[in-house]
């Protein structure tokens, strides 16, 4: 019996979820794709402040992409969900096209659908801020090398000050 058919049939699949991910992973932050840049906050000095902001417990979380039902390893898009000291949470997380001067963007944890789902939880004490989880997760996106998923572990791999 020969396992080429099996091998051909393996890397065919490989190649379809491969394709699934380049195309879906852009449009899946909060299921409305990553183009329009919309805005919780205006002034400058409210962005500053955000930026600078302590953060006590991130949570890393998932959720599916392209319309699946489940989000399984790369099957999925990632990100950190940051609780500040006022109990106000924020959404940070990377993919192509999200930002303008960075592809890892801060969006108010309200716009998340019930899709995401928490994967890991650390507290940080208030040692790291918003801008130290923004930097962590890199300006640039590559969805082979430099991906959301990639992003969310170096955030959540920073060492407490």
């Amino acid at each position: 019996m020969s396992t080429l058919p099996s091998l051909k049939m393996a890397s065919a699949l490989g190649i379809f979820l491969l394709v699934i991910l380049v195309h879906t992973e852009a449009s899946s932050s909060s299921g409305k794709g990553g183009k329009s840049f919309p805005h919780d906050m205006t002034l400058q000095s409210d962005l500053t402040k955000l930026y600078n902001s302590p953060v006590y417990k991130v949570d890393r979380m998932r959720q599916p992409i392209g319309g699946l039902s489940f989000a399984l390893g790369i099957l999925s898009h990632s990100g950190v969900r940051a609780t500040l000291a006022n109990g106000s949470q924020w959404l940070i997380h990377k993919g192509d096209g999200f930002g303008r001067s960075s592809q890892t963007v801060v969006v108010n944890a309200k716009h998340m659908s019930s899709d995401w789902k928490i994967i890991e939880t650390k507290d940080f004490r208030g040692t790291k801020t918003i801008g130290d989880f923004v930097k962590a997760g890199g300006t640039d996106y590559n969805v082979i090398f430099d991906n959301c998923h990639f992003g969310s572990r170096r955030m959540m791999d920073q060492k407490k000050k």
